[in-house]
């Protein structure tokens, strides 16, 4: 296991992950601009529990929440709450292997479900086979109204981040 020991190792393993990746993009309509338009975004920062599910093939290309179009090989991830721009640490509680995604998307619609990554990120973090897994979010950075960035938990404290 390798662990982080700053918030700056945390960002800039964050800042890695997204140069490392084409640019990535998902679909969006007119329910996740209902759901953006209703739900206050979370920007505290704070890590939360909830099971993981991740895009379907048919999204590849399609346009995400961001405008960007959904890659199934970048690090791309929705959520309902998280704020677009948001980089988060998702840990598979049962395989412990943990991934960096950019939150680029709105969903998951399904209740209970708290992301929806790519099938790179879920290949990665080992919920390919099962579809779905309880996972963990630790925000590392939150875009903030005012255009900074507010630094979660995962760039707070020492992180394990479980290697394949």
């Amino acid at each position: 296991m390798k662990q982080l020991q700053t918030p700056l190792c945390a960002a800039c393993v964050a800042v890695v992950a997204l140069l490392a990746v084409p640019a990535a993009q998902a679909a969006s309509d007119a329910e996740a601009i209902a759901v953006q338009q209703a739900t206050q975004p979370d920007r505290s920062g704070k890590k939360r529990f909830g099971i993981a599910s991740f895009y379907h093939r048919m999204f590849n290309g399609r346009k995400m929440a961001d405008g960007k179009r959904f890659d199934p090989n970048g690090i791309n991830a929705a959520s309902k709450t998280l704020p677009l721009g948001t980089f988060a640490v998702v840990t598979n509680l049962a395989t412990r292997l943990s991934a960096v995604v950019r939150i680029q998307d709105r969903g998951p619609y399904v209740d209970g479900r708290i992301v929806d990554l790519s099938p790179r990120i879920a290949e990665e973090i080992g919920i390919v086979k099962q579809g779905i897994a309880k996972v963990e979010v630790t925000p590392i950075v939150v875009p903030m109204p005012n255009g900074t960035m507010r630094v979660g938990e995962a760039g707070r404290e020492p992180m394990d981040v479980a290697s394949r």
